[in-house]
């Protein structure tokens, strides 16, 4: 009995040691965590999709805070978002333009040749490491879909034909999805872009060899530019490449291409 007794006291000592000690600790290493964290902490999408750069949301609540992150940073939060974040810091809002996913790359399982039966782990990292991809077109879609599993808004999703899809009215442009794809087919461009865009990716010089491995790649005949009126697409890089200062979405460009490799943003995103 004497045993129960003397443990429970002792024990009873302990705690009360530990308490008190825990709140010296507490006390000699408090910061002061600035009121404005949590404000903006809760202005924030609550996505913590790391589209600013950091961990997440509570990351950057304490940069803006600091003046290590803008204030329009939360790609997800859009423009109400960086004018409360503003308003909060005392600051004047900045309009932010809607940026989203754009994928380049149309060649299809009925258009792209593929290697051969890959029996690998079912990820396009994996296979990029293992084969440099599926399609015998170096430049072209895996298909295994890290982009979609990479968006945490659910704002893409595998088609059928083996190419990933943008839901224009979900995305936020939070780079998930660029950072995800191995074969860098992804970019994030502004949601009002008016003009044409190339959808390959493809930038071998061998003309033939892209019509046997893709029939939908980007051969590189020139007629897109040819055909502007305006002269604005470039071909040096060997994908067309809009200059939106001139375009004015006329479409010559998109009806003289042979592979339909160019279209209308506006038409793509609706």
């Amino acid at each position: 009995m004497d045993i129960i007794v003397y443990t429970v006291i002792v024990a009873l000592i302990i705690a009360f040691s530990l308490g008190v000690l825990l709140g010296l600790f507490k006390k000699i290493f408090h910061v002061d965590v600035d009121p404005k964290v949590a404000k903006v902490r809760e202005v924030l999408s609550g996505a913590n999709c790391g589209g600013c750069g950091l961990a997440g949301c509570d990351a950057f609540a304490g940069a803006v805070v600091k003046g290590d992150a803008p204030t329009d940073g939360c790609v997800a939060g859009g423009s109400k978002c960086a004018t409360e974040v503003a308003a909060i810091l005392g600051q004047a809002g900045v309009e932010i333009k809607p940026m989203v996913a754009f994928v380049a790359c149309h060649g299809t399982k009925d258009c792209a040749q593929s290697k051969g039966d890959y029996e690998g782990v079912k990820t396009c990292q994996a296979a990029q490491m293992v084969m440099n991809g599926t399609k015998k077109c170096a430049f072209g879609c895996i298909g295994f879909g890290d982009c979609v599993k990479a968006c945490p808004f659910g704002a893409m999703e595998m088609s059928e034909d083996g190419i990933p899809e943008v839901n224009y009215a979900k995305c936020v442009g939070c780079g998930k999805c660029v950072k995800a794809c191995p074969k860098k087919l992804i970019s994030i461009v502004a949601k009002d872009t008016k003009g044409a865009i190339a959808v390959c990716s493809c930038h071998n010089e061998n003309k033939m060899q892209i019509k046997k491995d893709c029939s939908a790649g980007c051969f590189k005949c020139g007629i897109c530019a040819k055909k502007c009126p305006q002269q604005c697409i470039d071909l040096s890089a060997g994908i067309p490449k809009i200059d939106y200062a001139k375009c004015t979405s006329c479409g010559e460009c998109t009806r003289a291409c042979p592979d339909k490799v160019l279209t209308l943003f506006q038409d793509f995103a609706g």
